[in-house]
């Protein structure tokens, strides 16, 4: 019996004296864990992502196409798109295309850097380097145009310079524009100070 008593005794004296150290160990190691985890850090992170995934509302590769009131197909597209946060159905586009196809058979292709498209009132600013192509083969370079989306009009806001089939023109301003409401003949216009240099063709050129 008495060595069955010291043994027992011999086993809570170790007891009292492991379970306290197994206890700091324990203790040390989940604040040893805590500071490898900063939950301040980790919230931080959280947030610039939420803040960069809201602010970044940009449109890849947008597409839009419609007629015309006049009947004139007309088709939009860009790299990208941003909307513009203080606006409605408002949009800034990255190096934009579109092409217009009116009734008459003729066509313009313009590519330009930059555009502000206006979703209320239907109006399309370029900026940033224009250039167009038409059917009737003049390519024009300009600084800005304003075309629409549901009427068939183009506006430069400013000097052009073309080359086409007469030789290369000098002018203030071009203008697509309709002949007269009931006509489905469209004509581009040069006018404000145009400057012609014509350039006539030689034989073997095609007319």
């Amino acid at each position: 019996m008495d060595r069955s008593d010291n043994s027992y005794s011999r086993f809570i004296s170790w007891l009292k004296v492991l379970l306290p150290v197994s206890a700091l160990a324990l203790l040390s190691t989940m604040f040893l864990i805590s500071k490898s985890v900063d939950p301040t850090t980790s919230l931080s992170y959280a947030r610039v992502n939420l803040e960069e995934l809201t602010g970044e509302q940009r449109i890849d590769s947008p597409r839009f196409s419609s007629v015309t009131d006049d009947g004139a197909a007309i088709t939009f597209s860009a790299k990208s798109a941003v909307p513009d946060p203080d606006k409605t159905n408002v949009f800034t586009a990255e190096v934009l295309s579109a092409r217009i196809e009116t009734p008459d058979g003729g066509a313009v292709d313009i590519d330009a850097a930059k555009a502000l498209i206006d979703g209320s009132s239907n109006i399309v600013d370029l900026s940033g380097g224009v250039t167009l192509v038409t059917s009737t083969n003049y390519e024009i370079a300009t600084d800005g145009l304003t075309t629409a989306m549901d009427t068939t009009s183009a506006k430069t806001n400013g000097p052009v310079e073309a080359e086409g089939p007469m030789g290369h023109i000098i002018a203030g301003q071009a203008e697509l524009t309709r002949q007269g409401d009931d006509n489905a003949t469209y004509l581009l216009v040069f006018k404000e100070g145009v400057k012609l240099v014509y350039q006539p063709q030689t034989e073997g050129e095609v007319k």
